[in-house]
């Protein structure tokens, strides 16, 4: 089976994406799926790309709107390297990024705010009192088999009765290591490391906490079996301790000042808001400068371009993009109200003085440059060669373009690696170069390669070659006798 990275981009898509408005389903013989200056990616070329395609990837309007991106990057890609433009406009640049730098500047923030918040240390007597519900301990299990008998439930108690006898605080670890069925801990002695009360089984939680710092306790059973508990000293879980408390209780500090923050600044999001996300999905790139309002709070608004830049940062694998359209209404406004929320922080951003230094600043846009630089390496378009060649621009955009078409071709052949454009860079182009994509276009583009798809597919399985097995004939017929029915 033939596969390429477009084809595990195609996987992490899932859920179906929005329909068109009805206006635009009615829209006559649209025949352009995307357009990049005089640039054209027709429903011809779309659709032969997915129908013929010998990739295992459904023939979808995900998978649609994946291939169109994909052109549209590339031919962005093209024209800049045949114009030579690679120093990108800074004002471009700085649009583009503006998302990930407010990133950087939020997590820098609310870095402060947590060391700010964040009160106790930990030491020696915060983990004796469990300051913030926090234990360490390590256990040895013997395991109930499931729907355990009496009899087997003595059995396995009694093994258990026997090794308390002969367990201490010094032989706790080498015991755990050869005696207990939890593989998961038994290989460290037992430890479980730090965790809060409320993580673990009810009883178990309670005979932890019921224990001293290097006490033992009696049997302790619970659903999984029979357990033998030490709760740890402080200097042996120090090292893990300390690290998980700071975290623990910046997390708990950090969340109740978010909680504050988000009363104070009365969020408020459109009724149309989650109709608005969904109808944008199949077009991210297109809404990218939409200034729509979907939320407003004290002292500013979230557009829905700012919304599609804060998602374009998340993860791919994440699949942000498809989950929404999967989701209800009611999951996505809150999903809304969370973005429109590090709006609101932000601001408390820039009140503190959190901004990028010059230097950062410059680094970012050197790192931007690079990244371009590194595209047009991979895609076979580099500017110099290009610019060398003596012909004129006009030309060289037509070789650029005619060698991005030809790698297209051979990724969805499978010969090649799909090469993602990221967003910010794809973005940054598309303020210097028109783009569009028209939705029914793609639709009509996925309409006509489901029909090659399925002609493909019924003449490759014609032309399987048949069996050249002989195949025994067929037995006679039973004759019409009585059946004697035995004993």
């Amino acid at each position: 089976m033939k596969t390429s990275s477009i084809a595990a981009l195609v996987v992490s898509l899932v859920g179906a994406m929005s329909c068109d408005s009805f206006k635009e389903a009615l829209t006559a013989h649209v025949e352009v799926v995307a357009r990049m200056n005089d640039r054209e990616l027709s429903v011809n070329r779309l659709s032969d790309l997915l129908g013929k395609s010998t990739l295992q990837i459904p023939v979808n309007r995900e998978t649609a709107s994946l291939v169109a991106e994909l052109w549209t990057g590339y031919q962005l890609l093209a024209v800049a390297a045949a114009r030579g433009d690679s120093i990108i406009n800074p004002k471009y640049v700085d649009e583009a990024t503006a998302a990930m730098v407010a990133s950087m500047r939020l997590r820098r923030y609310m870095e402060t705010v947590t060391r700010a918040l964040a009160g106790e240390s930990p030491s020696e007597a915060t983990y004796a009192q469990a300051v913030g519900g926090l234990f360490s301990a390590r256990h040895i299990l013997f395991a109930l088999p499931g729907n355990a008998t009496g009899v087997q439930r003595d059995s396995v108690k009694k093994r258990a009765t026997a090794l308390r006898a002969q367990v201490t605080a010094g032989n706790f670890a080498a015991m755990a290591k050869k005696n207990s069925a939890d593989p998961g801990s038994a290989a460290r002695g037992g430890d479980l490391g730090p965790f809060p009360r409320e993580r673990m089984v009810k009883p178990f939680g309670d005979a932890v906490a019921a224990l001293r710092p290097g006490e033992i306790s009696g049997l302790v059973e619970t659903e999984f079996g029979y357990h033998i508990i030490q709760r740890s000293t402080y200097a042996a879980a120090k090292a893990e301790y300390d690290a998980t408390f700071r975290e623990t209780v910046g997390q708990r500090a950090e969340s109740l000042y978010v909680a504050r923050v988000e009363d104070a600044a009365k969020i408020t999001l459109k009724s149309s808001a989650a109709a608005e996300i969904k109808n944008a999905i199949p077009d991210f790139a297109g809404h990218r400068r939409d200034s729509d309002v979907l939320a407003t709070f004290t002292g500013g608004s979230l557009t829905v371009g700012r919304f599609v830049r804060w998602v374009e940062l998340m993860p791919p694998q994440s699949r942000i993009a498809a989950q929404l359209m999967q989701s209800p209404d009611s999951i996505v406004r809150q999903f809304i109200k969370g973005v429109a929320r590090n709006e609101v922080l932000l601001k408390k951003a820039d009140s503190a003085g959190i901004v990028l230094t010059a230097e950062e600043q410059q680094s970012l846009h050197g790192e931007f440059k690079n990244a371009i630089m590194t595209l047009w390496r991979q895609l076979g378009l580099d500017p110099r060669s290009l610019a060398d060649s003596g012909k004129s621009v006009p030309e060289r955009e037509r070789i650029a373009a005619a060698r991005v078409e030809s790698l297209l071709d051979r990724v969805m052949a499978g010969e090649a690696q799909a090469i993602q454009v990221p967003a910010p860079a794809q973005s940054a182009l598309a303020m210097m170069y028109a783009t569009k994509t028209t939705p029914a276009g793609i639709d009509r583009a996925v309409e006509r390669a489901t029909k090659l798809r399925a002609s493909a597919d019924s003449l490759r399985q014609a032309q399987q070659p048949q069996s050249q097995v002989p195949l025994p004939p067929a037995p006679p017929a039973p004759a019409n006798t009585k059946t004697t029915k035995r004993p």
